[in-house]
């Protein structure tokens, strides 16, 4: 049997971490091209400052043109042979970090997440999209980032709701890696550069993963509610430290090399519906993660302990918490529709699953959801 594991070369987090960025771009070369999103690197732009005159370092500020496109990462490999650069460093959001890593296509690469809200810096692969946005294809390359760097100062100066989603994402990681596990499917960690939706590569998840994977449950359990209180309040405490770690490399390694299931395909088809267009990635995957246990028919436990941490610190617990007001089976026929194309990671749960099987479960979360929270509001 074949297996793989990947991860970065180096992950590091701390407060004002930031301040040491030079010392890991000194280990590259002299000069970095900084990828990145105006008013994230104006955040930072003190701390930028600092670590280039102490380390003797050159860093080439870029602004992000704000969509990941095959265009934005020409138009930024082009300035970084124009600069002479070493090394790339992304700073920011997802899509920012994902244009970086494309831009760095495997090769020197550090990633400074502003925010914690996906398990995506750690990962080798990345999302790209066409100029109006929609969806153009997934990139993998052949290693994950040499270093990612996360400056917990800056992060918790950032509106919770970012870290609270990042929460939402990580609650799915074990529960995904666990149905990949059962079902002896095939993960990401396998995939070689070159690689694009719709191939395969026969690598198996870890002992390693899943241990990874169900320690990124437990510490969201466990730490999230005052991690969230530390954040709406801009201070770093042991509780967020924690959550960032969760967040981001517990669930990044978890996902990518313990495999994804129901949910994150469940997500992938409510873009058939307009309310959850105004939530992110995480909060939508907080709910589908739900409806994974219930398609699964998770023990009642297991089902009210994930309701009752998500209602603790404002994650969804049905699709009315996804502006979706109205539930018409049809409707959600077409959700289920989507999350069961061939493709999708929903074939690695371990029983057959169907769109029909599918859209009833998710109704069922929905009904259970809405009903749950009704009764812990009367309590």
């Amino acid at each position: 049997m074949r297996k793989a594991f990947i991860s970065p070369t180096k992950y590091v987090q701390g407060e004002n971490e930031l301040l040491n960025l030079g010392f890991y771009v000194k280990s590259f070369g002299e000069s970095a091209l900084v990828i990145g999103n105006p008013g994230d690197i104006e955040r930072v732009q003190d701390k930028l400052d600092k670590t280039a005159e102490h380390f003797g370092i050159t860093l080439h500020l870029a602004d992000f043109g704000g969509e990941a496109t095959r265009e934005e990462v020409n138009r930024l490999k082009k300035l970084a042979k124009e600069k002479g650069t070493d090394i790339i460093v992304g700073l920011g959001g997802g899509k920012a970090i994902d244009t970086s890593k494309t831009v760095a296509n495997g090769h020197n690469l550090i990633v400074c997440p502003t925010i914690a809200a996906t398990d995506a810096p750690t990962s080798h692969s990345a999302v790209l999209y066409t100029k109006d946005h929609h969806f153009d294809e997934y990139a993998y390359f052949i290693q994950s980032p040499s270093v990612v760097l996360m400056d917990t100062t800056v992060i918790a100066q950032a509106p919770a709701r970012f870290l609270i989603s990042g929460m939402g994402d990580s609650l799915a990681t074990y529960y995904e890696a666990r149905a990949t596990r059962r079902s002896n499917s095939n993960v990401n960690a396998g995939l070689p550069n070159g690689y694009h939706t719709g191939d395969t590569a026969p690598a198996k998840g870890t002992i390693a993963s899943i241990t990874l994977a169900r320690a990124c449950y437990e510490t969201v359990m466990e730490n999230g509610y005052n991690a969230k209180i530390a954040c709406d309040n801009n201070v770093v405490t042991p509780a967020l430290e924690n959550i960032i770690e969760a967040n981001t490399l517990l669930s990044g390694l978890g996902f990518e090399s313990g495999g994804l299931a129901a949910a994150h395909a469940i997500y992938n088809g409510l873009t058939v519906l307009d309310g959850p267009h105004n939530y992110f990635h995480g909060e939508q995957v907080a709910f589908t993660t739900f409806v994974q246990l219930i398609l699964e028919d998770a023990p009642n436990d297991e089902v009210e302990a994930l309701l009752d941490f998500s209602l603790s610190v404002g994650l969804p617990v049905s699709l009315a918490d996804l502006d979706v007001a109205e539930v018409k089976y049809e409707e959600i026929l077409k959700v289920a529709e989507k999350a069961c194309i061939p493709e999708e990671s929903i074939h690695a749960m371990p029983f057959e699953v169907t769109p029909e099987s599918v859209a009833q479960a998710i109704i069922a979360a929905d009904v259970i959801g809405r009903d749950y929270k009704k009764r812990k509001s009367v309590k």
